[in-house]
């Protein structure tokens, strides 16, 4: 008994060791998983704005980031949405319990003086890796998200269409706008 306590003693450590070290490789991959989706969607949807305005931008938000995260997921394996506190797409950005309490950590965070963009959790969950990395509001962003009285009445229209039950508006630059979750089974 006494040689098993030893051992035990022995091993937690470097098993400890090797789950920490894990823990970190699955955090360095999920970074630049998440952060590869957000820049070329914003490159699209800077493209589309110049071309057809910022309502008919809109379908980049709702049908070509799906598309793309779908993309990521047969490139490396990580399911990638965003997700929000304050959602626009019902059908596809409602957080879980965990991505909403990390969302609701990030606004305490953020209000509490941390910068949005450096905001982020990942930890394994069962049987999966779980991250998050907040969504900042950038200038671009308040065509559709900004304040309500300063939304063109071309985008509320087509807002209204494609979302009677928006709520992801009267946001400013700078302020978490949602997040870019990313999940992987181990």
């Amino acid at each position: 008994m006494k040689r098993l306590l030893i051992a035990a003693t022995l091993i937690t450590p470097f098993i400890t060791t090797l789950a920490h070290a894990g823990d970190d490789a699955m955090l360095g991959e999920a970074r630049k998983v998440a952060s590869e989706l957000p820049p070329k969607l914003l490159a699209v949807l800077k493209g589309e704005i110049e071309k057809s305005g910022p309502e008919g931008a809109i379908p980049v938000c709702k049908d070509m980031a799906p598309k793309m995260g779908g993309e990521v997921f047969k490139q490396t394996g990580w399911k990638i949405k965003r997700v929000s506190l304050k959602v626009r797409n019902e059908a596809r950005a409602i957080p879980d319990d965990w991505e909403k309490a990390a969302l609701e950590d990030f606004d305490k965070r953020a209000a509490a003086g941390e910068s949005p963009a450096q905001l982020e959790k990942g930890e394994t969950i069962g049987n999966e890796y779980r991250y998050v990395k907040a969504l900042p509001v950038q200038a671009l962003c308040l065509n559709c998200h900004g304040p309500v009285d300063q939304i063109s009445p071309a985008v509320k229209s087509v807002l209204d269409q494609h979302y009677p039950n928006d709520r992801a508006t009267g946001y400013s630059v700078g302020q978490i706008r949602g997040a870019i979750s990313v999940r992987k089974p181990l």
